[in-house]
């Protein structure tokens, strides 16, 4: 058996913030924005939390299946911004949809978290462990922005996506993950630094505890890695890239979709956007770009789509299924 995808849901804030709205507190503009990033809006929380947004995504995910939280085995939630510490943005979802019987756990693994999720439950599903997994990646990541640095606030919103995937005869076809630690620094957040009775008052590590970013490297790592983990999960899957309907590529940067499109050789209409309405929305990306082109119509039984997530870390992943 294998996971396939049978239902999608996503949530965005009811806050829209224009590259105009940010012109107003930033020296910024919407030409300066959109001419590097293709970004002209985000959605950015207010009364919303990582956790209701992931609960709204995810009933939305459900109802399309036509699963009932009682019976999913398993919710897996991809997030660098959830909440608490503890508990787990996981179990927050499980208890608010009443998902009595599923285990539930986090992965981190950034912008390409949702792609991690979803190859950690078609493992699971092969075993034969698991067979309804609840899969979700949000984010509200304007918690974690510099509001006074215009080279990364104006990158990112806030937002949730959810998919349920399911044992059945089709599915994923094949899946790549990949790592590189040693470059991980050039796109950072600190964390708490250590504080105990037994260490000094200066264990600063001096990381911000705000996302910086070198975009030019972070451009280079996703122009180079991201065509290559496709062409890879491609030859896995005995397929070439013609033979793809979508591609659905973490939002990021509208120049990298394009590029990635030049060099697998590929129509750019083969690659659909939303980073135009919503901005990088890390893990949450890939999940909400899903279900839109689901309730767009633009997938359709039998269709061969490639899904890739790439960032932070720096990781990245790619999975071609059958939807």
């Amino acid at each position: 058996m294998r996971a396939r995808i049978c239902g999608t849901g996503s949530c965005l804030p009811g806050l829209r913030i224009t590259n105009d709205d940010l012109g107003n507190i930033l020296d910024t503009s919407d030409e300066w924005i959109r001419s590097r990033t293709g970004i002209g809006a985000r959605h950015l929380a207010v009364d919303e939390t990582t956790t209701s947004m992931s609960v709204e995504a995810a009933r939305l995910a459900l109802d399309e299946a036509g699963v009932r939280p009682e019976e999913l085995d398993l919710i897996i939630a991809a997030t660098l911004s959830a909440d608490h510490v503890l508990p787990p943005l996981s179990c927050e979802v499980q208890r608010e949809l009443g998902a009595v019987h599923a285990a539930a756990c986090d992965l981190g693994a950034a912008c390409s978290g949702f792609i991690f999720a979803l190859n950690t439950a078609d493992a699971y599903i092969r075993s034969g462990m698991y067979r309804k997994i609840l899969l979700v990646g949000a984010e509200t990541l304007s918690k974690l922005m510099d509001w006074t640095d215009r080279s990364t606030c104006v990158l990112f919103g806030d937002g949730a996506g959810a998919a349920v995937v399911c044992a059945d005869e089709e599915g994923v076809l094949a899946s790549v993950q990949g790592a590189d630690g040693s470059k991980g620094m050039v796109l950072s957040c600190g964390g708490r630094p250590l504080r105990h009775p037994y260490v000094s008052e200066n264990t600063d590590t001096g990381i911000s505890s705000y996302v910086q970013m070198n975009g030019q490297e972070v451009y280079k790592f996703a122009v180079r890695t991201v065509p290559a983990s496709i062409m890879q999960v491609l030859d896995q899957a005995g397929l070439r890239p013609e033979d793809i309907s979508l591609f659905l590529l973490h939002q990021a940067n509208r120049r990298i979709i394009e590029a990635v499109a030049k060099r697998l050789r590929q129509p750019l209409e083969k690659f659909p956007v939303c980073l135009e309405e919503c901005g990088n929305i890390s893990a949450a990306s890939v999940p909400i770009l899903t279900d839109r082109v689901n309730r767009e119509g633009r997938l359709h039984k039998g269709d061969k789509i490639v899904l890739a997530g790439f960032g932070a870390g720096l990781t990245w992943g790619a999975t071609v299924l059958v939807w």
